[in-house]
């Protein structure tokens, strides 16, 4: 697999490219879109392992070198080494692997399988090293409603379906590492992790930063001037807040224990901002109109 043509970026691409062109893949992709889509797991698997070894600098550096032998770099350095050391040479030619074959040892210039160059290298025994599986990356969309509570998921990966709790409280970006469902090792090794980062989009009433959650709500004009109550959204549903007299327009009032809760902490949860909008009164009778005059002239 060419990772570059995975992720349909140039080899020359950039790192907010290579972001990019993973976020919109993952997207269209994504299981949760295409439940009954093998085709498209599969898809979103190789966008995942592209997206993993091209977002990282080093682990491109090692592709762009090796190609699909990147995960071995250091092994075959070593072995580069540990040759040139002995006399025997470095290695020949400076071209990139391009899938499975590269210029020999020593001075004869034939291309050899880079099976067999690994078994010269290695041996019997040291090819039999366990090498751990790469980790995968997937991105979970949630509400924030969602993200607001504990809640069961089950995930498909790479044709398996895990089932995970997710903690109230993840932040947008925010990742988790689920050990073991990454890709399989080789010769025995462990598998690889599995990296879920979480994107959870704006909500139409609360804006979220940090713990806290922001929201404005409108207030009649005689309520803030006499005073009286008015109701307030919360993720618990609505509240009645009492609003003093003369409250003046743009008055944030504080909700404490009405914002988010916190990652990881039970029982604990941010606090509830409410901005009050003064909204002032439409289509007056002529003696509402009489009176607001009167209170004009005191």
């Amino acid at each position: 697999m060419d990772y570059y043509k995975t992720l349909g970026v140039e080899r020359t691409a950039t790192a907010e490219q290579i972001k990019k062109a993973y976020r919109k893949l993952a997207r269209k992709h994504h299981p949760d879109l295409n439940p009954n889509d093998k085709e498209a797991h599969k898809r979103f698997q190789q966008i995942n392992e592209a997206n993993e070894v091209l977002s990282d600098p080093e682990s491109r550096k090692k592709y762009d070198k090796y190609g699909d032998q990147w995960k071995h770099a250091d092994q075959i350095e070593a072995a580069q080494r540990e040759r040139a050391s002995a006399g025997g040479g470095p290695f020949r030619g400076g071209e990139p692997f391009g899938g499975g074959s590269f210029q020999g040892f020593g001075g004869g210039g034939q291309e050899q399988d880079i099976n067999d160059i690994f078994g010269s290298m290695f041996g019997s025994a040291r090819g039999q090293a366990r090498f751990r599986g790469h980790d995968y990356q997937a991105e979970l969309h949630l509400d924030l409603m969602d993200a607001a509570k504990t809640m069961p998921r089950t995930l498909t990966v790479n044709g398996k379906q895990i089932r995970l709790t997710i903690p109230a409280g993840v932040e947008n970006g925010q990742t988790i590492r689920i050990k073991g469902h990454g890709g399989p090792g080789m010769n025995g090794g462990p598998a690889g992790d599995l990296l879920i980062t979480f994107s959870i989009a704006d909500h139409p009433v609360f804006k979220r930063v940090g713990k806290n959650l922001y929201a404005t709500v409108e207030v009649p004009l005689y309520t803030a001037v006499l005073g009286g109550d008015i109701t307030v959204p919360t993720l618990d549903g609505q509240v009645k807040v009492p609003v003093k007299p003369e409250t003046q327009n743009g008055i944030v009032v504080r909700l404490k224990g009405k914002g988010f809760p916190v990652y990881k902490k039970e029982g604990s949860f941010g606090d509830l901002f409410v901005t009050y909008s003064v909204k002032l009164p439409t289509n007056l009778t002529e003696k509402q109109k009489e009176l607001f005059t009167q209170l004009k002239n005191g």
